[in-house]
């Protein structure tokens, strides 16, 4: 899967929650959201920042579902991911330093480990932020693991 299908699979609650989040908790991580549905639909950033945050939102999935801005949207949910690393990072047992991997490209658990991981991940509060953040670290570019793609 790739970054801007995970956002075209987004239902717009699910980009609402999502920019919410990002407001509170990564307010660089809304910047880039929103700079990239600005410049997708060129509009001028202060009139999208004054709109409600349903319809950013909304613009944010529109645009970052686009192919052309997968680049964008693969940025995007990195610095997402990297805001809420570790406790993934460490059910897949990758070694990291502060949620930066070590090594160029993580080895994929065998199958049975990965999906014991998984399934314990998605156990948690938040099953929807988790599920976000299981497609998110899916789609980058760094992590080519099938046996993940079919357990999302």
């Amino acid at each position: 899967m790739r970054s801007n299908e995970v956002f075209s699979q987004m239902s717009p609650e699910a980009a609402l929650a999502f920019l919410e989040e990002i407001h509170r908790e990564a307010p660089k991580v809304e910047e880039i959201a929103l700079s990239a549905a600005a410049g997708a639909f060129r509009l001028r950033p202060v009139f999208l920042r004054r709109q409600p945050r349903k319809r950013q939102a909304e613009w944010m999935r529109q645009a970052l579902s686009r192919g052309s801005f997968a680049a964008v949207a693969e940025e995007l949910l990195a610095e997402y991911f990297l805001e809420y690393h570790g406790e993934l990072l460490d059910a897949f047992g990758l070694p990291h330093e502060k949620g930066v991997l070590k090594g160029d490209t993580p080895v994929c658990p065998e199958k049975p480990a990965l999906q014991a991981a998984v399934a314990k991940f998605r156990q948690g509060a938040e099953p929807a932020r988790r599920e976000l953040l299981l497609r998110a670290f899916a789609a980058q570019s760094a992590i080519d693991w099938p046996d993940l793609e079919a357990l999302l």
